[in-house]
């Protein structure tokens, strides 16, 4: 059974950084490619980055580009989404996704969610 558990969100003010995990388990973590997502109050749950299953490549919303940086490590099964430059647009329930872009529309594996609030 896939689970895939987020942790390392939190309260903080404007400019700060987070730095997201998610523990990875019941499949083969480094043939899969996985995605953050997250989904602000009132909003549609939203794609924000993904990274290929070796690490190689990786590719952002344009609204976290150049501030969010995701990676992996394929030895642990994590996966990692540093967050630095935070705004309050930020804010938002963000979960791992085991796949693509492409979940936004289709039923992909994902985490409960760990909860990210910018607020000063």
């Amino acid at each position: 059974k896939v689970q895939l558990v987020e942790s390392g969100g939190g309260l903080v003010q404007p400019g700060g950084s987070l730095r997201l995990s998610c523990a990875a388990s019941g499949f083969t973590f480094s043939d899969s490619a996985m995605s953050w997502f997250r989904r602000a109050p009132g909003e549609a749950f939203k794609w924000v980055a993904t990274i290929t299953s070796a690490g190689s490549g990786q590719y952002y919303s344009d609204s976290v580009k150049g501030r969010f940086t995701i990676s992996r490590d394929n030895g642990k099964n994590t996966l990692y989404l540093q967050m630095n430059s935070l705004k309050t647009d930020d804010t938002a329930e963000y979960s791992c996704v085991m796949g693509g872009q492409n979940c936004a529309y289709l039923d992909c594996s994902r985490g409960q969610g760990t909860q990210v609030t910018v607020s000063s």
